[in-house]
């Protein structure tokens, strides 16, 4: 882990510890699991067939609520806990739970956890913390994993977990047929499926090709340091046809010194920002005086350089725009592991090629001050260097100082 990630556990009830505390580990499970017996699941099938046709079944599946299969899926394998539960004189209601997890052992016989396992995620946060230090979702750049820290899950168990976030739920199994299962897959799929469910209104928001388009156009993206309730409220003037000025100024008006300050910090601990701290602080006290103009005539054309750095490091020489982008695009995805997470890579790099770093004509006159190439030829409109455009070059440089 860098000093940028962490793992916290945390109970799914407040309430007294009824289970050992394993070395290491802050939080345990609140009660103890539901013990079953005989529970041989082979998999679910994945279309319909007559008796005596073959057919073919899954045998480890991820879905959501929102997913066409999942309410199908999801009431016949509550039906099927349920009725084993009744067998070992227990009564639970699945969909009334929270989070259930099955993990079924080798010899068919299982525990149930409903609602008293301890849940642990891999959260990636913005800055550094102490042990103990309370974080807020504010606090969280990412999500990468969940996973059950008090609950022995062996290589050759099956697992089964069914969970809720808001008004959604989600549903991972993996019936280990080759009696090896991966918990890595099982840890970062239960992220996965998370991530989806809490922040679907962002993954919603940038599949819709006109919202998408809108926030382009603006000058916005879910930055990793907006990505909670600034961005929402944009989101909704976006899809509501409302102007974006007071949501832009009141989001402009929450980075004040403190808020920026943990920001620089945040950029000079990376090699490839550290040398340029006198250059990125004048940057933010510019900011903070109300200067727009130096804020981006600097930034815009440092991001390229921090890009090149990094680029030179691997590859031993620069490299055109095009390639230092995909390289910033490629080295984030590397460092969380996977695509779709909330650093929205594939999107990003769109906003830099269509926005940051997009194509200019100056014959054509129509550049404006998000565009580092109209404000390196001098042709950025006056007007157009605001305060938000400001602020926006200063999210760009933010959002890659975690992608390199």
């Amino acid at each position: 882990m860098t000093n940028c990630e962490e793992e916290s556990s945390l109970p799914s009830h407040h309430s007294s510890v009824a289970s050992p505390v394993k070395p290491g580990v802050l939080a345990g499970n609140i009660g103890d699991p539901i013990l079953l017996t005989d529970v041989n699941l082979a998999g679910v099938t994945a279309h319909p067939a007559r008796g005596g046709e073959q057919v073919q079944i899954w045998v480890r599946l991820a879905l959501t609520s929102d997913d066409r299969m999942f309410h199908r899926i999801a009431s016949d394998i509550a039906n099927v806990i349920e009725n084993h539960a009744r067998q070992a004189g227990k009564h639970i209601r699945i969909n009334r739970a929270e989070t259930v997890l099955l993990v079924i052992k080798a010899d068919n016989s299982a525990e149930l956890w409903v609602d008293t396992a301890a849940v642990a995620q891999k959260c990636m946060i913005k800055s550094s913390k102490k042990a103990g230090t309370i974080l807020f979702e504010s606090d969280i750049a990412d999500i990468t994993g969940m996973y059950f820290p008090c609950v022995d899950i062996a290589p050759t168990d099956k697992v089964l977990c069914l969970f809720r976030q808001d008004w959604r739920f989600a549903l991972y199994f993996d019936f280990n047929h080759d009696g090896c299962l991966d918990l890595d897959i099982f840890t970062t799929t239960l992220g996965s499926l998370y991530r989806n469910l809490k922040y679907r209104h962002l993954y919603d928001a940038l599949a819709d090709e006109e919202v998408f388009e809108k926030l382009l156009e603006s000058g916005w993206f879910p930055f990793v340091e907006i990505i909670t309730s600034d961005f929402k409220e944009l989101i909704g003037c976006i899809e509501s046809g409302f102007e974006l000025t007071e949501s832009e100024t009141g989001i402009c008006s929450k980075f004040d010194e403190k808020r920026l300050g943990r920001m620089l910090d945040r950029w000079v601990q990376k090699p490839n920002f550290s040398e340029r701290e006198p250059l990125l602080r004048t940057a933010v006290n510019a900011y903070l005086a109300g200067e727009p103009v130096a804020v981006i005539k600097i930034l815009l054309t440092e991001i390229e350089g921090i890009i090149n750095d990094a680029y030179k490091k691997v590859h031993g020489k620069g490299a055109k725009i095009k390639e230092l982008l995909e390289f910033a695009i490629k080295s984030a995805e590397r460092k969380v592991g996977q695509a779709d997470t909330l650093f929205f890579t594939a999107a990003f790099g769109k906003y830099l090629t269509t926005h940051t770093f997009a194509y200019f004509d100056p014959n054509t006159e129509n550049g404006t001050a998000g565009s580092r190439h109209a404000v390196g030829h001098g042709a950025a409109k006056p007007d157009s260097y605001t305060m938000c455009r400001a602020l926006q070059a200063i999210l760009t440089l933010d959002q890659i100082a975690f992608y390199i």
